[in-house]
């Protein structure tokens, strides 16, 4: 049986950079914390638990004082740092660069509007953390939607600019532009790109991972993904392999493995998430290459 490790899968730059950053500070001995999970998987926090890195939620965070805090690839709302500041800590800086431009962009289109007539409008996932901190850029006064069933939260008489997290799927928001347009000819209006703009805000290594992993999909037996079971880019792009390719797995590590996947199968694809380690997937890689 063959087994072939997708090229592409593996951390983004956002998330490898955190972890090298982590790494760094962990090497000069000192107690660093965490500010979340560093990235949605169990087996890397628990890696980088071991070198002594300390995993903290947002209640212990304004516990403490003079210590060190990691901001991880996801990035945090302005708040965090004014509460580090009142408290003498010390941030380590690893919010994913497109995510801090993201923010920036965000910022500054809701300032540049005056006087707030324009609906700041963001596609993504509920409480997750990278939501959290682009509705914190602008008071949480930005409407989050999930998806077209959502749109009756927006004003379709009113002017709208939307925002996309950078981790979710192009094709879902590349239909929900379609759907927001509709909404405006409905109401009249037959030029829908006088009131609305929609920037491309979606990570490219994210997006480009979207064809690659079909294409890769469909030229295997079986396809193992893995992942994080808390990551929304892992369970997004599970979907686009279960999409071209039924025998699609979703595996967290070497034990979720079902030796009745393989029987009969000649050639399995191993590919995973934006959050998933390399090391990881090449374990699993090499276990089912012993069966």
């Amino acid at each position: 049986m063959q087994v072939e490790i997708d090229r592409k899968s593996g951390f983004c730059f956002g998330v490898q950079n955190a972890v090298e950053i982590a790494e760094r500070a962990l090497l000069e001995g000192e107690m660093v914390y965490s500010l979340g999970s560093i990235v949605h998987n169990d087996m890397e926090v628990n890696r980088l638990k071991r070198l002594g890195l300390v995993s903290i939620n947002h209640d212990e965070f304004l516990k403490l004082r003079d210590c060190k805090i990691l901001i991880r690839a996801h990035g945090e709302p302005p708040e965090t740092y004014l509460a580090a500041i009142k408290n003498n800590i010390t941030i380590i800086e690893a919010t994913c660069p497109i995510v801090k431009k993201l923010q920036t962009r965000i910022k500054d289109t809701w300032n540049k509007s005056g006087d707030n007539s324009i609906q700041l409008v963001i596609f993504g996932k509920p409480g997750h953390a990278e939501v959290i901190g682009l509705l914190g850029q602008i008071a949480n006064k930005g409407i989050l939607v999930s998806g077209p069933a959502d749109l009756s939260k927006i004003d379709f008489t009113s002017p709208v600019h939307l925002f996309s997290q950078t981790t979710m799927s192009v094709t879902d928001y590349n239909k929900l532009i379609e759907a927001i347009r509709e909404k405006y000819q409905q109401n009249g209006f037959t030029n829908p790109d006088k009131m609305f703009k929609a920037s491309r805000t979606i990570c490219g290594q994210v997006s480009n991972r979207e064809p690659h992993l079909k294409e890769f999909a469909s030229n295997h037996d079986v396809i193992i993904f893995v992942s994080g079971n808390e990551s929304s880019n892992g369970k997004m792009l599970f979907q686009v392999c279960k999409s071209v390719n039924r025998e699609t797995y979703f595996v967290t590590d070497e034990t979720d493995l079902d030796l009745k996947w393989f029987e009969g199968k000649k050639s399995v694809g191993v590919c995973g998430a934006t959050s998933t380690p390399k090391w990881l997937i090449k374990n699993i890689s090499n276990t089912i290459a012993k069966i």
